[in-house]
């Protein structure tokens, strides 16, 4: 077992007991509980539903962590996507590794290697990943978003390693369809 990488550093509040990372309060828990909590949700509203609120959630939360983050260590561009699939990957989500991104043409293609959903679900047979799916469009945008661009893009889960025959996942992001 490895030690916590010293540029991820995780502060306790000895008053509070809260966590915080990269000045934001973490929540600290089991990886099974997370992902039964998740089933739990998805089975009540069905996974469709479940995918479209975590996707827009996923979204709004990574445009802002992005923005916090850009501004904090000076970044832009896809050093802001770059820093966040990082992080993401110190976080214990699994490893995003960016295979591809253009910002001029709005599309990027990310690995998701160690997916903590395959790790306890094992092969479903299914995208049993669709969580992190609004987090690559929410990146994407804000990176386009500060530099001026009004491209805005959507990103769809193509692959995961949940399913037979595959041992990575596959995200692709790419623009919206033109309006009018």
């Amino acid at each position: 077992m490895t030690k916590m990488a010293p540029e991820l550093p995780i502060e306790v509040d000895s008053e509070t007991g809260v966590w915080t990372t990269d000045a934001l309060p973490m929540l600290y828990v089991p990886r099974h509980f997370f992902i039964n909590n998740h089933i739990a949700v998805e089975e009540a509203l069905g996974a469709g539903k479940y995918a479209e609120i975590l996707y827009r959630a996923g979204y709004k939360s990574a445009w802002h962590w992005c923005e916090k983050e850009a501004e904090l260590h000076g970044l832009a561009g896809v050093e802001v996507f770059e820093h966040y699939m990082k992080r993401l990957s110190q976080r214990g989500w699994g490893r995003f590794v960016t295979e591809s991104i253009d910002l001029q043409a709005g599309t990027a293609r990310v690995r998701l290697e160690h997916s903590a959903f395959v790790y306890q679900l094992g092969k479903t047979g299914t995208k049993v990943d669709y969580m992190f799916t609004g987090w690559f469009a929410g990146a994407m945008d804000q990176a386009l978003a500060a530099r001026g661009s009004s491209l805005r893009t959507v990103a769809e889960q193509t692959q995961s390693g949940a399913e037979a025959g595959c041992e990575v996942g596959y995200f692709v992001v790419k623009p919206l369809a033109q309006q009018g």
